[in-house]
């Protein structure tokens, strides 16, 4: 019986570890909380609602498509908020200066790749670690909004773009921004799960040495990549402009902590070589299903800020500890089968 034991138990244990994945385990929890507020929150489960969460959600979700891919290499961008704000600064000062809209929106964009840029070079090419960097444009980027347009609101901007930011695909209910943010989803997650690119970045994260040694860029791979956050950052700050039909210095102020929350939460780890899109796409819905039903629920801001850091703190905690659970089982099943 004792001989058979361990070679029964390895089918088993090895489900196990599929089934218990820190992406199954995500997407089930969101999955499980949405049912459980649809049938306890009111008005939560609406067709409307969903439409709601779609286009609160979309910020965060393209902000973390591209920090999964920082976070992976070990690295991180806390000024991603802050060039949300500086972006859409530019962008009412633009207006203000009788420049086309249709001219503004990519400018915005080149402008965010350009704060990128900073980053990288900093981090890249003077070696700087990345947490002081990025707190510090956090800083310089959001002073630099005030400067650009004051404490001032521009807020005259064509219907037709406004609208469309909160429009739906024809009669369907489905809002317009599911289209490009299921699209850069895929791009992004063929990009981390199916391209060289891909294997570089948790080849950078786990081992940045051994990756150079390999032949990886690593220096210029994170430079990109820095610069693909600030370009989806100045992206951003044009979808935030007309969605709330105001360019304003104070915009996204705070996001970077919700950002933050999600990709760790979805499972990559703070340290770099580990994580996946699906978990992270599941962390998103799941933080901003959450916050949409306290907010049906009348409960507090100061509360929802609470909440994010409590995520926060619990995305870090949680798949560290899952992995030392499943490490510590690994070794007594090693134990045990030494010892038969």
């Amino acid at each position: 019986m004792s001989d058979r034991a361990p070679a029964d138990a390895a089918p088993l244990w090895s489900a196990l570890r599929r089934f218990a994945s820190w992406d199954a385990v995500i997407i089930a929890a969101t999955a499980l909380f949405l049912v459980v507020a649809a049938s306890t929150v009111e008005h939560f489960g609406t067709a409307r609602n969903a439409g709601h969460i779609i286009v609160d959600l979309a910020p965060v979700l393209l902000l973390a498509l591209v920090m999964t891919l920082i976070v992976a290499t070990g690295e991180i961008d806390l000024s991603v908020a802050s060039t949300v704000g500086l972006t859409g600064a530019a962008m009412g000062w633009m207006w203000n200066h009788g420049i086309a809209l249709e001219t503004i929106m990519p400018l915005t964009v080149l402008l965010g790749a350009l704060l990128g840029a900073v980053n990288g070079l900093f981090i890249t090419g003077f070696g700087l670690p990345s947490l002081a960097v990025t707190i510090g444009t956090l800083a310089l980027y959001r002073g630099l909004a005030y400067v650009v347009l004051g404490d001032t609101a521009v807020a005259d901007w064509p219907r037709d773009f406004t609208g469309w930011t909160l429009g739906t695909i024809g009669d369907t209910g489905v809002p317009n921004i599911v289209v490009p943010l299921i699209a850069l989803a895929l791009v992004v997650g063929l990009v981390l799960h199916c391209t060289p690119i891909g294997r570089a970045v948790y080849a950078a994260g786990a081992n940045p040495v051994a990756a150079a040694y390999s032949g990886i860029a690593v220096g210029r791979l994170k430079c990109w990549l820095y610069v693909a956050s600030g370009a989806m950052a100045g992206l951003v700050g044009v979808f935030w402009t007309l969605r709330y039909s105001s360019a304003r210095a104070d915009n996204a102020y705070g996001l970077e902590l919700t950002v933050v929350a999600v990709v760790l939460l979805g499972g990559v780890s703070i340290f770099g070589g580990k994580g996946r899109l699906p978990g992270v796409l599941a962390a998103v819905v799941l933080l901003t299903a959450l916050q949409n039903a306290l907010r049906l629920a009348h409960v507090s801001t100061e509360t929802l800020t609470v909440v994010t850091g409590a995520l926060l703190i619990a995305a870090v905690l949680a798949p560290n500890l899952l992995t030392a659970a499943g490490d510590a089982l690994r070794s007594r099943r090693r134990r045990a089968a030494a010892s038969l």
